[in-house]
């Protein structure tokens, strides 16, 4: 292994982010009286615009330093997303060939991106090959599958070092419930929900965490059952999370809730913070949105205060002809209608009725 290469491989994903400031909190709107304050932590402000900006960093530093990558080695993984976007980012900054493994029906919206940062499309016939061709094209040509879904909660430093949670309580410090009731996200990986619910155990805090989980995903029967291999061999409507597998960074010992939420439920949301806030955000936004009320909901039944955190995943952009377009809400039967009217009875009289 070419230590030197390492080292500068190191510094140079370093220095990138030192050079992003950290993501806003937002504060979204609810009655003063309610004692409740809901933030949303803007991850759509990364160098590629999502929460996996995080994750691709980790994954990349964490097969540095274990030796997996060198000069010359090239990077695999088996996504169509967000991470995809953010390891072909650093890949090129480290002058690394970078492929990922797509299923065929990938929009070319999403193969544009990937390809504007210099990865490269290898294209199977449905979701469920990915995983072994990504094994299998890694082991052809001597490179390193960087398998997000394995490594997520493993390549994150849990105990701190500028983490999601520990910039989340970074920036809370000053508010007047600096330490959250309930920080609420959804699982793609299990990635982000294994480093709140660890750092939160490690630092001693009274949080809880919230998992919701979109229609067709295997996480909550999982969760609720108690099944490792639950599966509901459907592919999920929201990009960036739910799977129609339980995947191995999963971590439901460290999750104190699931919640469920239907797809129009998180298309409504889309539409509502952008009404109330100003913010376009991506579908796995709303689901955290929905959770969110639902959590805040509870706490004002049974007369309690303090404050909700949640994710703005990535930007709404990127979902102009899907999310945002009502023909294509249309085609899929998803009536947001009653669930607008739900969201506005919330952020009136406090009741959700979720």
């Amino acid at each position: 292994m070419n230590h030197e290469w390492v080292r500068e491989a190191v510094r140079v994903i370093e220095a990138d982010a030192n050079r992003s400031a950290d993501t806003h909190l937002h504060v979204f709107p609810l009655p003063l009286d309610w004692g409740i304050d809901l933030y949303l932590k803007d991850e759509s402000v990364h160098p590629t615009g999502s929460l996996k900006h995080r994750l691709a960093r980790s994954l990349l530093l964490y097969g540095l330093v274990n030796g997996q990558i060198g000069p010359g080695t090239v990077l695999v993984e088996a996504s169509s997303g967000s991470t995809a976007v953010s390891e072909a980012y650093f890949a090129r900054m480290l002058g690394l060939e970078f492929v990922t493994v797509v299923p065929r029906k990938t929009s070319q919206e999403k193969i544009d991106l990937i390809e504007f940062y210099g990865g490269r499309c290898h294209f199977v016939d449905s979701g469920p090959e990915m995983y072994s061709e990504a094994e299998r094209l890694a082991a052809e040509c001597g490179g390193h599958y960087l398998d997000q879904f394995t490594y997520a909660e493993r390549a994150t430093d849990w105990r701190g070092n500028n983490n999601i949670a520990e910039s989340v309580f970074t920036q809370l410090r000053s508010e007047r419930h600096p330490v959250p009731s309930w920080i609420v996200v959804g699982a793609g990986t299990g990635g982000t929900s294994a480093t709140f619910g660890r750092y939160v155990r490690y630092r001693r805090h009274d949080t809880k965490v919230a998992v919701v989980d979109p229609e067709n995903s295997a996480f909550a029967g999982a969760w609720e059952t108690g099944v490792r291999d639950y599966s509901t061999g459907m592919p999920s409507r929201i990009e960036g999370i739910g799977r129609p597998r339980v995947e191995p960074s999963f971590v439901p010992e460290v999750i104190d809730e699931m919640i469920r939420v239907p797809d129009a439920a998180s298309m409504a949301a889309i539409r509502y913070l952008r009404e109330r806030t100003g913010h376009w955000a991506g579908g796995s936004t709303g689901t955290n949105l929905y959770g969110a009320f639902t959590v805040i909901a509870r706490m004002l039944a049974e007369g309690r205060r303090g404050s909700v955190v949640t994710l703005l995943c990535d930007g709404g952009e990127r979902y102009a002809n899907t999310y945002y377009d009502d023909a294509w809400l249309a085609e899929r039967g998803l009536d947001i209608g009653p669930h607008l009217r739900a969201f506005e009875q919330f952020t009136t009289t406090g009741i959700f009725p979720a």
